[in-house]
């Protein structure tokens, strides 16, 4: 396995940092660890930890690269949930004297040992920090840019599959009168759904470009320069490169080439929430012509919002006969199975698992183009999304960026959903309590109730496609199966859910850093009955 694909939830352990901060300055728990004459030992974890926060943010990316920052933050992470049982055992210990004032016969030699065994590793993992080189942070996290290179408008028509009538839909958008100077058409949806082949399906229509008088494809991605970005539509739009690192000069230009003229942009691939970014792009945009238009592809609703000037165009999975269709084209060069028979089976369930995702049909299907043997494809069939090697396949880079770009508390959030089966149908109210009662909610400043709190990370999640609306009822949601499998590798080893297979006797291996454990009785599923058990 790589050490990509090894890496679990280390990067939410800043949020889990601040929680166990928030223990600290309990006064409560304080005057129970002074009676015991432990305070010292609190006062010291405390700005010890403080110390390791503060090269987190350089450790969680370093731990994508190097197995020795990768081991260190597991051996962190196990500890930080150590030390957060000894405080609950001292909150416990502290609630039950307020009943009983005397103290348990047993219970500071318990915690002696275990607060020593603390102290020892704690002292380890700081003498090893060093060794690591590891940069404090700056205040600002940075996010790793993704590997991923950039889109151009370029598709061939014919290999794409069961996207007509979302062309047609979008190009409709674009065509029809409009009062206004300028629309932005956001289309929305999870990474690998297709976003940026529906934009260039749409760029490349004849009836688009008769209908608008210049045309610019710009690929954003992670990095919202407007210098970068006013640079490549002016290259797009004039055709001649401009070195100037000037923006106001450049904008200037932008603007005469606009003028008067009514223009289509595609901004293909946008992460920016960032307001005031983008209306400073968007000046040398309201001297086109009346009619013009921009597309904007991204994962996040809040983006749509900031930018969209109609409402955002939610794509939806490929229907089963076209990601079948993606797969066979990509893995056999054919359009179906009728000359390897013995692989259809396969083939089948590789494209079920997909749920309609073509980046995953077509990566899959890729990874199995001229192997014929059924013991490879079966291999396929069976294997995790980030055991597969990243230069071979960019199904998991592509997801894990979404993953990377959460807030460090809505990490956590996300990876306990790990613990859903696939399927699994949820309402918003019942994973909020959840999250509640695990202490996965952070309390603010401001004071805001735990359950509407909670329902702030819920629609954060939602906005940012890691939940989706179920087909079945308004009031529930679903993960992708895909999601579903990013939420099993960013859980790592915390969380472990087991499936009952009807008294089957398969022996299970339970890693003893397990802090959340679900046993799923397959019998129940259909009346969703679930068993919880937290350690």
């Amino acid at each position: 396995m790589s050490i990509v694909a090894e890496v679990v939830a280390g990067a939410a352990l800043s949020a889990f940092f601040d929680k166990l901060f928030d223990k600290f300055s309990s006064s409560d728990l304080l005057k129970t660890f002074r009676k015991e004459n432990f305070d010292a030992d609190l006062k010291k974890w405390e700005s010890m930890l403080l110390k390791i926060q503060l090269v987190l943010d350089d450790a969680e990316e370093k731990q994508l690269t190097s197995r020795l920052v990768k081991i260190w933050l597991d051996e962190l992470e196990d500890l930080a949930y150590d030390v957060d049982d000894i405080l609950d055992e001292f909150a416990t210990e502290a609630l039950r004297r307020q009943l009983n004032p005397e103290p348990k016969s047993d219970f500071v030699k318990q915690m002696r040992s275990k607060i020593e065994g603390i102290d020892r590793r704690l002292q380890e993992i700081v003498e090893e920090k060093k060794d690591l080189e590891l940069r404090e942070n700056t205040g600002r996290r940075t996010i790793t840019k993704t590997s991923r290179p950039p889109s151009t408008s370029l598709v061939n028509e014919s290999r794409t599959y069961g996207r007509d009538e979302d062309k047609m839909k979008i190009v409709k958008l674009l065509l029809e009168s409009s009062d206004a100077q300028l629309s932005v058409i956001p289309i929305v949806g999870m990474g690998g759904l297709g976003k940026t082949t529906l934009a260039q399906l749409v760029y490349k229509d004849d009836e688009v470009s008769r209908h608008f008088q210049l045309k610019a494809w710009v690929c954003v991605s992670e990095d919202f320069d407007n210098l970068r970005l006013t640079k490549e539509i002016l290259h797009s739009t004039s055709e001649s490169c401009h070195d100037n690192n000037n923006l106001d000069s450049l904008q200037g230009k932008l603007k005469n080439t606009l003028s008067g003229k009514k223009f289509l942009l595609i901004l293909d691939d946008v992460w920016n929430e960032n307001y005031e970014l983008w209306t400073e792009l968007c000046k040398p945009f309201e001297f086109g012509a009346q009619g013009s238009k921009i597309v904007v592809t991204t994962r996040n609703d809040d983006v749509s919002s900031i930018m969209g000037t109609t409402p955002p165009y939610k794509l939806k999975e490929l229907s089963r006969d076209a990601c079948l269709r993606v797969f066979t084209h990509h893995a056999l060069d054919a359009t179906d199975f009728s000359e390897y028979p013995e692989l259809k089976k396969y083939g089948q369930e590789i494209v079920d698992r997909c749920k309609g995702a073509p980046l995953a049909a077509k990566a899959l299907g890729g990874l199995l183009r001229s192997k014929h043997d059924p013991c490879e494809w079966e291999d396929v069939l069976n294997s995790k999304i980030w055991d597969i090697p990243e230069d071979k396949s960019s199904i998991f880079s592509v997801l894990r960026l979404s993953y990377n770009y959460l807030p460090s508390h809505l990490k956590r959030c996300f990876a306990y959903c790990s613990l859903f089966p696939k399927d699994y149908e949820f309402q918003e109210r019942e994973l909020v309590l959840l999250w509640m009662a695990e202490g996965l909610i952070q309390e603010t400043k401001a004071k805001k109730p735990m359950e509407d709190l909670g329902g702030d990370y819920f629609r954060d999640l939602l906005n940012r496609s890691f939940f989706q609306q179920s087909s079945s009822y308004e009031s529930l949601f679903v993960m992708h199966d895909l999601m579903n499998d990013l939420a099993m590798w960013a859980a790592g080893d915390l969380c472990c859910r087991l499936e009952d297979q009807l008294g089957g006797s398969k022996q299970f291996e339970i890693s003893t850093k397990v802090r959340h454990f679900l046993i799923l009785n397959i019998q129940t599923i259909a009346s969703i009955s679930l068993m919880k058990m937290c350690i």
